[in-house]
Parts: structure tokens; sequence; C-alpha cells
């Protein structure tokens, strides 16, 4: 490349726009996906969705969002760059947690009511399969291998395995009470459940298949998110987040947060966590070296942001 045509590209270059990741947040209630720029912390578009949206999984490629709606009782599958909706899958029973394989395809839909778990082709739309679970299966979570699936049971205090190649379920493993949110390690070793009836959280060795250890939270706990080796727990009735040191085990934290906290997840860097409010209506977000709220960000009524609700939009 001659120098004017490496100016040239530089030029190009700095006059494009950074991009930043973004939060795509359902609101039950309100019917509607609010999609936050993580950079200036706007909202930056509203989207309706019928049928009380629940349920987040966004691809780990950014490509596609994945919605369910349990009155509804359908999978929205929308092409996050465009934001528009390329099938609406009607499913049945009640479809409430979802995940999606690290390759973008099947997304797995926790169905409650018919304690299932099904797989919709994202290109298509169309269901490829279901395995049986045990009773109302609520959060899910794909190891970054692809080869495990881990569905939260609630209502068998239970935490099943499923093996994503065959949808065959490898076995069950005894948790807390009501367990609610999974959420997975980087290395897909350890599973951490949100048990709403008995404040607590389990953590689950997945190659052992046992509970190695139980960490007490605050009230009625609803999901999990995790960043440089704590864990951070959405407390529902006490409007905090509860963080613990995941090696020691000592809770650090009980970070006042808005009412009713929900759904968590981390950004990338592990600098912040970003909470979802139902009562509040708010997306809260948490320095993890603080453990403060620095920002506070209006979004549509009753968010619950149930799943993996950050998409990247650049590596």
């Amino acid at each position: 490349m001659t120098v004017i045509g490496a100016l040239a590209l530089l030029a190009l270059l700095l006059a494009s726009p950074a991009l930043a990741d973004e939060a795509f947040v359902t609101s039950q209630p309100a019917e509607r996906l609010s999609i936050v720029d993580l950079a200036t912390r706007k909202v930056v578009a509203t989207l309706p969705i019928s049928g009380k949206p629940a349920g987040i999984a966004v691809s780990v490629d950014g490509a596609r969002a994945f919605v369910t709606s349990p009155d509804g009782k359908a999978l929205t599958i929308l092409d996050a760059a465009t934001r528009s909706v390329t099938h609406r899958v009607d499913l049945g029973g009640g479809p409430l947690g979802v995940a999606v394989h690290p390759s973008g395809s099947p997304a797995y839909v926790a169905d409650w009511y018919q304690h299932r778990i099904k797989a919709v082709d994202a290109a298509t739309g169309t269901v490829s399969g279901e395995v049986a679970v045990g009773q109302s299966p609520s959060g899910l979570a794909v190891t970054p291998d692809g080869a495990l699936l881990v569905s939260a049971d609630r209502d068998s205090d239970a935490v099943s395995l499923i093996d994503t190649k065959t949808l065959t379920r490898l076995a069950s493993i005894p948790v807390g009470a009501r367990p609610f949110g999974v959420t997975l390690d980087a290395a897909g070793a350890r599973a951490y459940t949100a048990n709403v009836a008995s404040n607590d959280v389990s953590i689950i060795d997945l190659a052992a298949r046992k509970v190695v250890a139980t960490v007490k939270v605050g009230a009625r706990p609803y999901a999990v998110a995790l960043a440089g080796g704590r864990a951070f727990v959405t407390d529902q009735y006490d409007s905090t987040v509860t963080v613990f040191d995941t090696t020691t085990l000592e809770v650090l934290a009980a970070i006042p947060v808005g009412d009713y906290p929900e759904g968590i997840a981390a950004s990338r860097d592990g600098a912040f966590v970003y909470v979802a409010c139902w009562e509040a209506n708010t997306l809260e977000i948490i320095d993890t070296a603080t453990l403060k709220v620095v920002e506070t960000i209006p979004v549509a009524d009753g968010p619950r942001a149930f799943g993996a609700f950050i998409r990247r939009t650049r590596e």
C-alpha cells in the first residue's frame, strides 16, 4: 500500500464512528424491547414485542436476538443489526428462558408449562427437536464449547444437564430451593444458580455433576453475573445486588439498586455490571471496581432482561 493509500485508509477509520456494545432489555408489561447503547448510556431504539416478553438471548456474534413471550406462547427472532423481526415462532406452552448455541443456532427455549426444552433453528424459525427436563424450567445456559445445555428446573429444585448434539438429558443435579437464573463461568466448568426460595446461590462443578458450594445472598435472588472473579446476584425483595468472591466465597457487599432487580449481565471486560430493575423501570450500571451504581438509565415499564442481554457490536 502506498503512503497516500495508507493515509486515506487511516482517515476513513478515524471518520467512522466506533461501535459500542448494546443492552437488549425486555419489558414485560410494556411489551417492548429497549436497546441501550452502552457507550452513550442512552436508549437508541424501542421495539414492540407482543405477548409479555421476558426472556432474552443475544448470539455470541451479535447477529441475532431471541425474545420469549410467555403470554404469547412465542419466540421472536430478530436481526440485531437492523433491529427487525425475521421470525415469530409459535411454540405453545409457556416459553420463558432462552439461550443460544455459540455457533449462533439453534436457540434453546425453556417451556415452563410443558417441562421441556425446545431447539429452534435460528435461520428458519422451525423447531428442530426437544427434550424433557424437570418441572418448570426457567433459566438456560450453554457451555462455551456448545456441548452442554444447563437448565434451571425451578419446581424440581434441580438443574438438568443436556447433551446438545443428541438433545439427551444426561443428569439432574439437586440444588437450592426454586432455582431460576443460571450462569456459567467463562471456562464452562461451573454453573451458578440463583435459588429464589432458599435465598442462596448453588455452585455446581459440571464435570463432577455436583454442588460444591452454597452462598447465602439477599431475599429472592433472581439471576447471577460473573466479573473479575466475583459473582453479582440480583436480590429482588431487598433491591440489592449481593457480591461475593468466587474463590473464597466471601460476601463482599450488598449494593443498593432500584426496586425489584431482575436480569443482570457483565460487560465483556468485566468493568461494569448491568442490572434491570422491574419496579424502578431502569437499567442500572455498577462499576465493578468501586461496587457502586454509576448510572441509571430509564427504560420501558417492567424490565426483566432475563438472560444474556448484552450484544457485541465489535471486537
